[in-house]
């Protein structure tokens, strides 16, 4: 009764039904504490057999808003197969506003495979390793870029598994519709989602919605379209349930990162300022910024500049900046990703 994850959910009842998992873990307010996390369950028959989850960080919002919206919108008879919806994976640090549950500093998508006795995070990890994503045939994970980062919009899969399941992930990712293609190279024992998804059996999709700690018409409304874009090619659902125009699939440009020398890392306390924006192409060699020093005023700014080449994919929102924070990054174009 004190440890472990318990739910009392049917996987095998046809019908909708709207649950929680729950996770027992004392603290001082409530020794006999439980952290409730919702999850929505929807089945008709046999057919695809459908995972969509957020939440896996608190402060990413676009994947929250569309999912329990979802669950709200969907019911059994518009879809076919088996749909699990689990909008706030780490609970506890989407009722914080935080990256990190502040239960126990636990990052869900560093987490796996977990550890069913361990603290609320690692047991998340574990039941979803373990038991949710095994039940699934694909796996999708919405995130962006949270209140620390700007993110560029793109869909994202890892290079995780056998090279026909790669290929199939790499066509479900151009399926999604957005402009933008990302592939991580983060390895088969990587403490991710995706890559957990990848070692249970499953196909692991995800995508960058936004970022800011916010969420705006343009990121709310792709984040809809690649759900709907998703779900209508695996044949899930007859009509898009968000009710979208259909993305362009011919138009996605497939990105890589796959060193730490495609990012530019802060040295020591400083503020900075970036000279290029999302999406700009450019070269090793170029300007990406200034940074200053505001205790020292006699020294004038650093100029950063870029190690590789590429799209630029990421910056750090806050100009005030410790050692160690990475302030951008930039993504090579990959022309070896074949697309079926």
């Amino acid at each position: 009764m004190h440890t472990g994850l318990f739910h009392s959910i049917d996987f095998d009842k046809d019908g909708k039904t709207l649950s929680y998992l729950g996770i027992p873990f004392s603290v001082d307010r409530s020794p006999y504490y439980q952290v409730r996390v919702p999850i929505c369950r929807i089945k008709n028959g046999a057919g695809p057999r459908v995972l969509l989850m957020s939440g896996n960080h608190g402060d990413e919002y676009e994947g929250e808003i569309c999912l329990t919206r979802l669950i709200r919108r969907l019911e059994p008879n518009m879809i076919r197969g088996e749909l699990t919806i689990l909008p706030f994976a780490n609970h506890p640090a989407v009722m914080a506003a935080r990256r990190r549950s502040p239960l126990d500093d636990g990052n869900l998508n560093r987490a796996f495979p977990g550890d069913p006795s361990g603290v609320p995070t690692s047991r998340m990890a574990h039941f979803l390793e373990h038991e949710l994503f095994p039940r699934h045939d694909f796996v999708m994970d919405l995130h962006s870029g949270g209140t620390s980062m700007e993110h560029l919009p793109c869909a994202l899969i890892e290079r995780q598994g056998p090279p026909e399941r790669f290929a199939e992930a790499l066509n479900l990712m151009k399926a999604m519709g957005l402009p933008y293609g990302f592939i991580a190279e983060n390895g088969a024992s990587a403490p991710t989602s995706m890559a957990a998804a990848a070692r249970a059996g499953a196909i692991g999709l995800s995508g960058e919605f936004g970022g800011g700690g916010t969420a705006t018409r343009a990121s709310i409304l792709a984040t809809q379209r690649a759900i709907d874009n998703l779900l209508m090619r695996l044949e899930a659902v007859e009509a898009p349930p968000f009710g979208t125009e259909p993305g362009s699939f011919e138009s996605m440009t497939i990105l890589r990162l796959e060193s730490h020398e495609q990012a530019i890392f802060a040295s020591r306390r400083g503020w900075f300022e970036p000279a290029v924006s999302l999406g700009d192409k450019v070269e090793a060699g170029n300007l990406a910024g200034w940074y200053h020093d505001f205790e020292r005023l006699e020294l004038p700014e650093e100029e950063l500049r870029f190690q590789r080449s590429g799209i630029v994919l990421s910056r750090r929102l806050h100009a005030d900046c410790r050692s160690g924070d990475c302030l951008i990054q930039v993504a090579r174009l990959d022309t070896e990703a074949k697309l079926l």
